[in-house]
């Protein structure tokens, strides 16, 4: 009893020393683990009396000036509070008084149990009014992520900006980040790049404002064969993007088509327009009112191209023919996150619009809108004003439109519409080259983009998707020739009240410091299909001087807002999730034949009318079909939407008297059930971007798994990359969520 009378009473007149060199500093009050005592050396606390002269026999006199503690004070302060054991409610009342007179407010955290008790001491040495708080840890936490956020500012490398950097350094300084114009050998928060993903191939963490492939997905032949996919599916919905032909292996298509149109009746005289699939800023476009008039040969090769009906009948004003550009931010594609700018811009053409004849073909500046184009000519107008001139913002003419009696608010519903509907056509394509450089468990940043929006209104006030870009011009100054052949670069107010804006808010939603509690909402939640995530207010910014003064946000959430609305539409989605599921080897797009035959076994599609014979003709022949329209692929074997024509095919061969749609989403609910009820799960997982999990966490994940594996060697088996991509065709009954 005695010996831990003595060990006591030192505990505490160490606790009080700490006390008043806390005030000196000026310290906040301190954390105060307690561990549990033995039962050995735990005595009643009722029997312990430990004076007050001896408590502050040993307490030093407070000068009025302020010294630094040496090294000894530093290392007591974490050690020794960590051992102390508080037996009771019992305390020195000198010890407890030193802490009162900083207003300490005791807070004791009971190892192993992740509780909290807060209460205050009286001025008699009792500890009194103690409560468990089971948020105490949580606020904690959260005050500081809040001071982190203080001190550190965002990162932003903008070593590889190129034409949007002059956007993003207003964004940058107006957040009050910290930009990095040359790179630097530490990570950043956010790689901001011009052109693609692969602008800096050494990123293992941060995120990055470009997807993988995304440049590839939206060139004008695979746009078009996603939309043409959604069109078999849904022809009603999809019908806001012109009819196409891809060039040149639909040329007979196009030619045979067009023939029988004019025979049925000679007054009609439909007039297209040919896009180059690589082409941009208006580059190699043209019309045409016959196939005879193509250009299908660019040299000895033939021209990759697409051809579309050309929307004869456009709204106007001022008699001049526009477009929209609409700023879309692909926040996240799992789970799906779009938001659509507020403002955007017109670009008018510079000549009055006429019906195509056969004279007027090639006036561009009457029939295309490009600015890249129409700024060559004399009568393009460079305005101050965002209501008037050659390029306007999008208030300004929706503002005109309105004063006319249109129905806003009708037009903008369509066009966030049409907005979702091409993004859900364009992910599942997306989906594939996202887990091909980036494959699950390997390091790698998280993706967000910026999409620029063509969109054309129709007279009938019907808008009409023209194509998307991967890279829309940023540039918020414009060429303009100040002495005959001298041109230089000078501010655009338009492009710089629509562009920062778009950057600005697009770096906000992308801030890292407010992203963890979305990510931990949606694991905790798991949000399913149909169900709302809330957007973020505006209080989850950095700061309230930061909020104070920022403009609220210009983009919009629009999914998963309307999920109820368009989540019925992503059946292609699904198809591509199985075509993932079985692509085996990380990093593949492409599908062998051995995976694809054990697609057929593994969902049981084969049966005696339709042999494995048949499934590797099935497999051969849209293969070779699919190699001929895709003569620069450099791999062999089923990409994706060749696996969807076969996955049409098998839906038809099954279930032959249900329409195309009703099919498939048999064949897709057939497939899901032999797979398993954590495909779901499995194919999530395989599209979280970047984040390894740690080897003990993998290895404890694959013992929960399969109880077989819980001895040494199964474990070295399971390690084996046979045997990975032997189990990855098995349902999974716990596979880790990372969301992207």
């Amino acid at each position: 009893m005695s010996d831990h009378y003595v060990k006591v009473k030192v505990q505490l007149e160490q606790m009080k020393s700490l006390g008043q060199d806390a005030e000196k500093e000026g310290v906040d009050a301190e954390q105060v683990p307690v561990s549990s005592p033995s039962a050995s050396d735990s005595p009643d606390p009722s029997s312990i009396t430990i004076p007050a002269t001896d408590a502050s026999s040993t307490s030093k006199p407070r000068g009025k000036s302020r010294s630094k503690p040496g090294k000894d004070d530093k290392s007591s302060s974490g050690k020794q509070i960590s051992d102390l054991s508080l037996h009771g409610s019992v305390v020195s009342a000198t010890a407890e008084k030193n802490l009162n007179r900083l207003g300490y407010e005791r807070t004791l955290h009971i190892r192993g149990t992740g509780k909290i008790l807060q209460g205050k001491s009286e001025t008699n040495g009792n500890y009194v009014t103690i409560h468990a708080s089971k948020n105490g840890q949580q606020a904690r936490r959260e005050d500081g992520f809040k001071l982190a956020r203080k001190r550190r500012p965002v990162t932003v490398d903008t070593s590889k900006a190129k034409t949007s950097l002059e956007a993003l350094k207003i964004s940058i300084r107006q957040l009050k980040w910290k930009e990095f114009p040359l790179g630097r050998r530490a990570a950043c928060d956010i790689y901001w790049h011009g052109v693609s993903f692969h602008d800096n191939e050494n990123i293992v963490s941060g995120q990055v404002n470009k997807f993988p492939g995304m440049i590839e997905m939206l060139r004008k032949i695979n746009m078009s064969r996603a939309v043409r996919t959604m069109q078999e599916l849904f022809p009603e919905e999809y019908d806001f993007y012109p009819r196409s032909w891809i060039l040149p292996e639909e040329y007979q298509q196009f030619s045979t088509q067009i023939r029988m149109v004019k025979e049925n009746d000679a007054t009609v005289n439909p007039t297209f327009i040919v896009k180059p699939d690589g082409g941009s800023q208006g580059d190699g476009i043209y019309l045409i009112r016959d196939p005879s008039d193509l250009k299908l040969m660019a040299g000895s090769q033939a021209k990759q191209s697409v051809v579309q009906e050309y929307i004869q009948k456009p709204l106007l004003i001022d008699k001049l023919k526009f477009d929209i550009r609409l700023y879309v931010l692909i926040k996240s594609l799992e789970p799906l996150e779009i938001y659509i700018a507020k403002e955007g811009l017109t670009r008018f053409c510079t000549e009055p619009y006429q019906e195509p004849s056969q004279k007027n073909l090639s006036h561009v500046f009457m029939h295309l809108t490009n600015y890249s184009l129409n700024v060559h000519s004399g009568n393009f107008v460079h305005s101050d004003s965002q209501s008037t001139g050659s390029k306007r913002t999008l208030s300004s003419v929706l503002y005109r439109l309105a004063a006319k009696g249109v129905d806003i608010k009708r037009v903008w519903s369509d066009i966030i519409a049409l907005v979702i509907k091409t993004v859900i056509a364009v992910v599942p394509e997306l989906k594939v080259y996202y887990q091909a450089d980036i494959p699950p468990g390997k390091p790698g940043p998280t993706c967000f983009q910026i999409l620029g929006f063509d969109i054309l209104l129709m007279k009938n006030l019907k808008p009409v998707l023209l194509e998307v870009n991967s890279n829309p011009s940023m540039r918020i100054e414009h060429e303009q020739e100040v002495a005959p052949g001298v041109f230089e670069y000078v501010p655009s107010p338009v492009d710089e009240e629509v562009k920062v804006g778009v950057i600005r808010d697009t770096l906000r939603l992308m801030d890292p410091g407010h992203r963890k509690p979305i990510i931990a909402q949606i694991r905790a939640g798991g949000f399913e299909h149909g169900e709302e995530i809330p957007m973020e207010a505006e209080s989850q910014e950095r700061s309230p001087e930061e909020i104070g003064s920022l403009p609220s946000l210009c983009l919009k959430q629009v999914y998963p807002k309307y999920t109820k609305q368009f989540n019925y539409l992503r059946l292609v989605e699904r198809i591509a999730a199985l075509f993932i599921r079985f692509l085996g080897v990380k990093g593949n797009m492409r599908l062998g034949p051995t995976a694809f035959r054990t697609f057929i076994r593994t969902c049981k599609l084969s049966n005696s009318n339709f042999t494995m014979a048949s499934v590797d003709i099935l497999y051969i022949d849209i293969t070779r079909r699919w190699s001929g329209a895709m003569p620069d692929s450099r791999e062999a074997g089923m990409g994706l939407q060749a696996f969807v024509e076969a996955f049409f095919y098998l839906a038809g061969r099954r279930f032959k008297s249900l329409a195309l749609k009703e099919q498939v989403v048999s064949l897709l609910e057939l497939c899901e059930a032999q797979l398993g009820p954590q495909s779901g799960v499995e194919y999530r997982r395989s599209l979280s971007c970047s984040r390894a999990l740690p080897r003990a966490i993998k290895a404890q994940t694959l013992c929960l798994t399969n109880p077989q594996l819980s001895s040494p060697a199964p474990l070295r088996r399971a390690a084996s990359q046979d045997y990975r991509l032997h189990q990855r065709l098995k349902p999974r009954t716990l596979r880790a969520n990372v969301e992207n």
